[in-house]
């Protein structure tokens, strides 16, 4: 979905909310839609090539996407991504939490009409 009159442009915080967790060089994020008629929207965008491009500068090999309709969600799960774990790393903070907010500043395209 291009931006035009009838879309624009929005962070994914708006639409849902994230968890993350992290052991060594895998993380893992949860998403959930606020509104689950938001869901297809969130399933549309968030794909696996899509955070790939995301995490690039991480370094990430990996992405993998695993829907989870019932609960109006998604898990990732995405390798090779935290620059040596938690503890191994020389950044200032390589925990999961800290890159769920990357995720959730993530432009989507939601149509015009869209509260939220």
């Amino acid at each position: 979905m291009a931006p035009s009159d009838d879309v624009k442009m929005m962070s994914l915080h708006r639409l849902a909310h994230a968890r993350a967790g992290d052991k060594g060089e895998r993380l893992n994020l949860a998403l959930f839609a606020y509104d689950p008629r938001h869901y297809d929207i969130l399933l549309a965008q968030i794909t696996e090539d899509r955070l790939q491009a995301l995490f690039a500068h991480r370094g990430v090999s990996r992405v993998r996407r695993y829907p989870l309709p019932g609960l109006a969600g998604m898990n990732l799960v995405l390798d090779d991504v935290l620059q040596g774990g938690v503890n191994g790393a020389l950044n200032l903070d390589g925990h999961g939490k800290t890159l769920s907010f990357l995720l959730l500043g993530m432009a989507i395209a939601v149509p015009a009409t869209l509260e939220g």
